[in-house]
């Protein structure tokens, strides 16, 4: 069955940055919104990034606007999280979803939005 995959993740330091990526081995994403998510230790999966299938429209979490930033080249087939001047905080497991919809409200960070999903890409700031 088709799936997606992220990679990217890694080790950097407070201050530093990664860019991930989600590629899906046996479809297209040009129909799909994407979404962005991660999980800390001992915490839920917590939505930081959606964005519309075409690219024009985006949709951040509190916690990463003005850091992160989504975008996708559908010729590539491949949608990114720059993720810029990170913390401690940012540290979990991210995860790339694709939705039949956009939201730009609170529906488009919410799990059941989404229906198929990548197995992460582990992301740990520290010094």
């Amino acid at each position: 069955q088709s799936h997606l995959v992220e990679s990217g993740g890694g080790l950097v330091q407070p201050g530093g940055s990664l860019r991930l990526s989600c590629t899906a081995s046996r479809f297209t994403l040009d129909v799909y919104a994407i979404g962005w998510f991660r999980q800390a230790p001992g915490k839920e999966r917590e939505g930081i990034a959606c964005i519309s299938s075409g690219g024009g429209k985006t949709n951040y979490a509190a916690s990463v606007k003005g850091r992160f930033t989504i975008s996708r080249d559908n010729a590539k087939n491949t949608v990114y999280l720059q993720m810029n001047s990170l913390e401690p905080e940012d540290t979990g497991v991210y995860y790339c979803a694709t939705g039949v919809t956009f939201y730009s409200g609170p529906e488009g960070l919410e799990e059941a939005t989404y229906n198929y999903w990548g197995q992460g890409t582990q992301v740990t700031v520290s010094s």
